[in-house]
């Protein structure tokens, strides 16, 4: 489906977003989230984007878009200060398949947004992006997975009689030979 605006934009302002899930992430931003806002500002540079400001989620996960810097990014669309967001790629927007569909169909286009998913091609201004529903549905079942996985290897760990706490109780200390607990 090809996504119709009401004024398509020569003069763009852009939203440069990154988002890290707890589980990758740290205190501070993150190697990665370094390394994306390099590469979102080299790209909006090279495409004569102006960043309006970037909005930086380290330590949030895709399953839900109750974010901090999310919900400042969507009052900025609200307020008319930007009309274009930059992600690297669709799991950084979201890997909730049902609310990256409201965005990207409905919420974007409403409001006259251009989002663009630098490694996955994907640009809803130029309307080839077919493959972006697939990609969704994939990211959000990644989240599942990985969510799986980790219960999964705590339920071993715990079956194992180990330690799944990073304090133990009072009176109790660590193992300091097992680099595990």
């Amino acid at each position: 489906m090809q996504l119709e605006y009401r004024n398509l934009q020569q003069n763009y302002s852009a939203a440069v977003y990154c988002r890290l899930s707890r589980d990758d992430g740290t205190d501070n931003d993150s190697n990665s989230i370094q390394t994306q806002k390099q590469m979102l500002r080299r790209y909006a540079s090279e495409h004569g984007y102006p960043i309006y400001d970037e909005y930086v989620d380290d330590g949030y996960s895709g399953t839900t878009f109750d974010r901090p810097e999310f919900k400042r990014l969507l009052h900025d669309i609200e307020l008319g200060h930007i009309n274009i967001i930059i992600t690297k790629d669709l799991s950084r927007l979201g890997r909730n398949n049902a609310l990256v569909a409201h965005f990207t169909e409905i919420f974007f286009p409403e409001n006259d947004i251009r989002y663009i998913a630098v490694n996955d091609g994907i640009d809803t201004f130029c309307g080839d992006n077919e493959i972006m529903p697939f990609k969704s549905i994939v990211n959000e079942y990644y989240a599942k997975d990985i969510s799986k996985k980790i219960r999964s290897s705590f339920v071993t760990k715990s079956q194992n009689g180990e330690f799944l706490g990073s304090k133990p109780p009072y009176g109790y200390e660590k193992d300091p030979k097992k680099k595990t607990n």
